[in-house]
């Protein structure tokens, strides 16, 4: 497509499709908001983990049969999936909320606290929902409600994913986006682009924030075993000492950003969250354990951070007389969140009916990690995010996300509906030339 053409084609959708659309859903997406309000507040009553969230799943699903949608249960073990067939022919497009809470104790003075508790990996520990998906959950219900009331209208097929264990399954288990598409979720009908949000606890409420391709890192943990030999801490002549190879490793592995990485293209991170060894301060242990992160942008940033990785740790380590052993990736991994550009800015002026054009903004990209890239892998993807702080309270004195004390204004919860049903009804009605029927 030329870019005339293309900016043609947004032309049209700014003056024709998304102005009709947001008009005709309106009503619809009125009536549902008190409801979202309330269903988001049962669900951060009442959150689970990762892989368990068997009432979040049930709800979800009563709601979907509820309104004739072809209903899926235990996709990923707790997912749900629903199939809306429009009225009209037309190409599929995928709409994405996650449901599962975090390992933490609300401290928030909430009249809809948490006060569940639960096992995780063999400990007793709270459970909060404290990164807001229970407002992505409830928002898609109501989505599905005024999609659903409006069926004949629609010229194509919606899918509502909702999805477990965006957090990470319990250890040993799998789960997640990775497994859903692995099970087939982006299939039968084949999807032809997903759209997904996240609710921002610094954002404005009433806002939106997107940014073409990598909007978030991709997220690879590792573990560096060091392996020396032990000794009497009056004697370490005597032995190989891994505390000291760990100490000189850590402070190497910055080097690879700061010397490696073009910081011109993107940000990209090394952290060591976790380092264990020895039991006394006059024994030199035998080995220590780090565990740590890698964040990159792009595909070819992570694959830097991978290899140079194992070349510091392993170089360093044996020029102190030790034995390094690297496992990256360790357990969950997810690529970067990538969305699509031309997919992005076909879509800008749906985002921007939505909440006002003075409500949309063009954001940085974030080196935290979101598991929807295993779906925009596959499909073209867009995941951008709705404001959940109010007007009135600053960015200063906002908890950040998994935090005891996180919490969001749920008074604007419309603007993700009204989003999602926009970007839906602007794609199917105007799909990419090889969508289209």
């Amino acid at each position: 497509m030329t870019f005339a053409r293309t900016a043609l084609s947004l032309a049209l959708v700014i003056a024709c499709g998304p102005a009709v659309a947001q008009q005709h859903f309106a009503p619809d997406i009125a009536k549902v908001e008190p409801k979202v309000v309330e269903w988001r507040r049962d669900i951060h009553q009442h959150p689970e983990l990762g892989n368990r969230e068997t009432r979040t799943a049930a709800l979800v699903a009563a709601h979907l049969k509820a309104l004739g949608i072809e209903t899926t249960t235990g996709v990923a073990h707790t997912g749900v999936v629903g199939v809306l067939v429009g009225g009209k022919p037309g190409p599929v497009v995928a709409l994405r909320a996650d449901m599962d809470g975090l390992p933490l104790t609300e401290r928030a003075a909430l009249p809809f606290a948490s006060k569940v508790r639960t096992q995780y990996n063999g400990a007793e520990v709270g459970v909060m929902h404290a990164c807001g998906h229970d407002t992505h959950v409830a928002i898609l219900m109501g989505v599905a409600e005024v999609l659903a009331a409006n069926r004949a209208q629609i010229p194509g097929t919606v899918k509502f994913i909702f999805q477990p264990a965006e957090e990470g399954p319990p250890l040993g288990e799998d789960g997640g986006a990775k497994l859903m598409q692995e099970q087939g979720v982006l299939e039968s009908p084949d999807v032809d682009a997903v759209f997904g949000l996240h609710i921002d606890a610094f954002r404005e409420v009433g806002s939106i924030g997107y940014k073409p391709g990598g909007t978030m890192a991709s997220s690879d943990s590792f573990r560096i075993t060091v392996n020396g030999k032990g000794s009497h801490g009056a004697y370490p002549w005597s032995g190989a000492d891994p505390v000291v190879a760990s100490a000189h490793i850590i402070t190497a592995l910055q080097t690879i950003v700061s010397r490696n990485v073009d910081l011109t293209e993107a940000a990209a991170v090394v952290s060591v969250g976790s380092i264990h060894g020895g039991n006394r301060p006059n024994i030199i242990p035998e080995q220590i354990e780090m565990l740590g992160t890698l964040r990159a942008l792009t595909p070819e940033a992570r694959e830097l951070l991978r290899t140079r990785l194992v070349d510091v740790a392993t170089k360093v380590g044996d020029s102190l007389g030790t034995q390094v052993k690297v496992e990256v990736p360790l357990g969950m991994a997810y690529p970067v969140t990538y969305n699509d550009e031309a997919l992005t800015a076909r879509m800008l002026p749906s985002l921007q009916v939505a909440a006002g054009a003075d409500r949309v903004e063009l954001e940085v990209a974030a080196t935290g990690a979101e598991d929807f890239a295993y779906f925009a892998e596959k499909v073209p993807g867009l995941y951008f995010t709705i404001g959940g702080r109010p007007a009135n309270v600053p960015e200063s004195a906002t908890a950040d996300h998994h935090t005891p004390d996180f919490t969001v204004d749920d008074s604007r919860l419309d603007v993700g509906v009204r989003a999602m049903v926009q970007l839906a009804m602007d794609y199917l009605s105007n799909p990419p030339a090889a969508n289209q029927p």
